[in-house]
């Protein structure tokens, strides 16, 4: 009888005992037992991630996760495969709460509260908050979104910078930022509020980019863009960051290999070329980043 009973007992302090090692267990350690990087991205935030012409994600970001897995590769002295996961912004922080992904590298931006649940890396580029509207639409000063109707994503910076900016405006929410463009087409919402490059991004890509505008000039927010990891997980944000400046220091000292990744996404003839002021502040951020950081010795850029 006692058999009976101590064996089933003992099978579930066994099962508890597993579960709790694995929850214990660090990205770093999982990453060298599974040979796996599980990265969570987005599916439409051109350039930074989205879905390109062959169903595949794709993106600057996407390429920041590609160096990571390589620096984890050099560190494990294994081979290490990437497997994408595509994100809603509201999935983020859960997927990486829940163990689910191990790594969130797409349009994010920092903010205390989201830091309190995550870790971030260095900032590998910059952004801010403006408005898509209408050609010929008079949006763009505080005082003109006064009760007008703003389209935002649910979680995101530009829906705290447009509610700061102006408390009486009218919040319109959208899961995708596909809805919120289609919406403005409508006339269903007076503008769209979302990240400036991913703006510029869109309107780049449409038939008649003319029928729309970006404002105003000046982004209501700058915002610098970076990955998101699981707490309590230091070393591997060390990897994380080490693989973002060595990427960074190397794209401002003009190694060909990372002014290519960043001119494919960002130059004259990249997905989005940039205007000036939106390149200078992506450059601007990165040369901040490194220089409070010692170099990365020339033997491994």
């Amino acid at each position: 009888m006692f058999e009976k009973i101590a064996i089933p007992i003992l099978s579930l302090m066994f099962a508890m005992l597993m579960s709790n090692v694995v929850a214990a267990e660090t990205v770093m350690k999982k990453v060298a037992r599974t040979g796996v990087l599980t990265a969570g991205t987005s599916r439409d935030a051109l350039p930074f991630a989205y879905v390109d012409s062959k169903g595949k994600l794709n993106g600057y970001s996407v390429d920041m996760l590609i160096l990571i897995k390589e620096q984890l590769e050099k560190e494990t002295g294994k081979k290490i495969k990437l497997q994408l996961v595509s994100l809603s912004p509201s999935e983020r922080i859960p997927k990486i709460v829940n163990q689910e992904v191990d790594i969130v590298c797409d349009a994010s931006s920092f903010t205390w509260k989201r830091d309190k649940k995550v870790d971030f890396s260095v900032s590998y580029g910059a952004t801010g908050t403006q408005l898509l509207v209408k050609k010929g639409s008079n949006l763009g000063s505080p005082e003109s979104l006064i009760g007008k109707r703003i389209g935002v994503l649910a979680g995101t910076t530009n829906e705290q910078a447009i509610a700061r900016v102006q408390p009486k405006v009218k919040l319109v929410y959208f899961k995708t930022r596909a809805e919120g463009y289609t919406a403005l087409e409508q006339d269903t919402i007076d503008a769209f509020s979302s990240d400036s490059i991913l703006l510029e991004g869109w309107l780049q890509q449409q038939k008649n980019p003319d029928a729309f505008a970006i404002v105003p000039d000046r982004p209501y927010s700058r915002e610098g863009i970076a990955c998101m990891v699981p707490e309590n997980n230091s070393k591997f944000l060390d990897t994380v960051n080490y693989s973002l400046v060595k990427f960074m220091q190397g794209f401002v000292n003009g190694n060909q290999r990372y002014v290519t990744i960043f001119d494919r996404w960002f130059g004259s003839q990249g997905s989005v070329a940039l205007n000036r002021d939106l390149r200078d502040l992506v450059v601007e951020t990165m040369q901040l980043v490194i220089e409070f950081r010692e170099e990365i010795p020339k033997n491994d850029l």
